[in-house]
């Protein structure tokens, strides 16, 4: 596994589960649904710093993934303490996004404090591996999950099964 740090973090705190947050969602998300889907996640990031959750995790994938390292960092503009962890599956997991989603994917990737990247290429199974990072480094998972059966409802069983709080964020 790789690493790339843009600022110093405290390694040790950052290994602290209790004070950690990951995200899982859809990819795709119905654009009625956004304004007040970007509304809950703003609240419910400020109410888990307010908690003492200082670090996030997110996938950095397109849809939810990407709203909630916003949310995560339009908190960050209000309290320098918060974190934004970039998890990415493989380095090539933009490879078959549009030129504006990897604009997007890269502005995320270079405003992070921390991107983990746990393969060099895609292989059957490092969604998954990524998945089980997310909850392995976390107290907290907040989803925007609609369906069980996706990569969204699986790492939700992921976390329910290890002790997560689990906030779904989803109508």
């Amino acid at each position: 596994m790789k690493t790339r740090d843009n600022s110093p973090l405290d390694r040790e705190t950052c290994l602290n589960r209790a004070q950690a947050a990951c995200f899982t969602g859809h990819r795709i998300i119905p654009r009625s649904a956004l304004p007040q889907l970007t509304q809950r996640l703003d609240e419910t990031v400020a109410e888990l710093v307010g908690q003492g959750i200082r670090y996030f995790s997110a996938g950095a994938a397109r849809g939810f993934d990407t709203l909630a390292a916003l949310a995560v960092l339009r908190q960050r503009e209000r309290n320098p303490a918060v974190r934004l962890i970039l998890v990415l599956p493989c380095r090539d997991q933009d490879g078959r996004w549009t030129p504006e989603e990897k604009r997007a994917y890269r502005g995320l990737l270079e405003a992070a404090d921390q991107v983990v990247c746990l393969a060099e290429a895609y292989y059957d199974g490092c969604m998954e591996a990524r998945n089980r990072h997310l909850v392995d480094n976390s107290a907290t998972c907040v989803a925007y999950m609609t369906r069980g059966r996706s990569g969204a409802g699986q790492t939700a069983r992921l976390a329910r099964a290890g002790g997560l709080t689990l906030i779904n964020l989803a109508p």
